[in-house]
């Protein structure tokens, strides 16, 4: 007896990329919910500012966006095996990373150049 042929698998969708569509930086999200949908603000938080203006908003169903957690764990790990481990800060917590004050860097010591 012979095993049937594996079916192919089937392509994903084929997305269409506006000429003009925006590409947004985000070093902030917000994360909100409902029963029944997920949102997530993104922003671009600048250095020493407290406010911050939402540059995009994505509403999905809570099954996408477990979808989505998965797909991004998924690419992470194949990020860190392509490019190393992402190190996140453990000193203190991200929030106090992600808000606090501007600190201008170190001062390269004189006679380096």
């Amino acid at each position: 007896m012979t095993t049937p042929p594996t079916p192919p698998k089937p392509a994903g969708p084929t997305l269409d990329l506006p000429a003009d569509l925006d590409t947004v930086y985000a070093n902030l999200a917000r994360i909100a919910h409902s029963p029944a949908d997920i949102v997530l603000d993104f922003a671009h938080l600048l250095p020493g500012e407290t406010k911050a203006r939402v540059r995009a908003r994505v509403v999905m169903t809570p099954v996408s966006a477990k979808l989505l957690v998965k797909a991004l764990v998924e690419n992470l790990a194949r990020y860190e095996t392509a490019f190393g481990e992402i190190h996140l800060p453990t000193n203190n917590s991200l929030a106090d990373n992600l808000f606090r004050p501007f600190q201008q860097p170190p001062e390269e010591p004189k006679g380096k150049a």
